[in-house]
């Protein structure tokens, strides 16, 4: 990959995650497909990033790129100036749980495991006893409300709380990248508004403190992206900047 760009005009740092010329192709019955033609993106910690557009234009693809569950056609990603793509599919699994939380718009909760079993998952799966995730588990069920639901299953939840136990999952291991992939889509409006409060929280660090997180979620509920710093359309293959159109923060 080429050297990472300078940081634009009110950035201190660099971007925590970085791609470049992300191409995706698929073979079909009728020739090559191309989902992706050459996508550019700089995520930067302590930001929201929103992406929009309409069905089947690759967002979905997109994210997966992102976050190493799949490969590109060509090009490369970095995250904190590490390129993503020159591991082996073993060392990417471990990266991956290491350093992206997901969460989708199904919550995709293991039934047969409590609550605080499955926001412990990524680190049981990362070598770590329950015993030693245990408190972390506890805090992030604690930090959305659920500290009553820790030993709870699925079942017993609704699907508001299940949604949130599958966020705090996502930030289990204290992932520098959280992608969310149409995370309030299955929520009714009132459960759906107070996910997007505490997604937007996932990002704002406190007063004085460094940013933890940063945040890329494919939506499309207007409501959700004018939470972003910025909103980019997947359009053509390539992403465009419609920040303005959402009156999100950073217009």
């Amino acid at each position: 990959m080429e050297p990472l760009p300078p940081a634009p005009p009110g950035r201190a740092v660099a971007p925590l995650l970085t791609a470049r010329g992300l191409v995706k192709r698929y073979r079909t019955a009728r020739g090559e497909l191309e989902v992706l033609g050459g996508v550019d993106v700089d995520v930067y910690a302590g930001e929201m990033v929103a992406i929009v557009g309409e069905s089947g234009t690759g967002k979905s693809t997109l994210l997966h790129l992102l976050g190493a569950l799949d490969r590109p056609t060509t090009g490369g990603v970095r995250y904190r100036d590490e390129d993503v793509y020159a591991h082996g599919d073993e060392a990417l699994a471990a990266w991956r749980n290491r350093a992206v939380g997901f969460v989708f718009q199904f919550h995709h909760l293991l039934p047969e495991f409590t609550a605080l079993e499955n926001v412990a998952m990524p680190a049981l799966i990362a070598g770590k006893s329950l015993r030693e995730a245990r408190p972390r588990a506890a805090e992030l069920l604690g930090r959305f409300g659920l500290d009553e639901r820790a030993e709870h299953r699925p079942s017993e939840l609704s699907g508001g709380e299940q949604q949130r136990v599958a966020v705090a999952r996502a930030l289990m291991n204290r992932p520098g990248l959280v992608l969310a992939d149409e995370p309030t889509g299955n929520l009714d409006e009132k459960t759906a508004d107070r996910l997007h409060v505490e997604l937007r929280g996932l990002v704002d660090a406190p007063v004085g403190a460094a940013p933890e997180h940063a945040l890329v979620v494919v939506t499309h509920n207007p409501a959700l992206a004018a939470r972003a710093d910025r909103v980019l359309k997947l359009e053509g293959g390539t992403l465009h900047d419609v920040t303005a159109e959402y009156g999100a923060r950073g217009a």
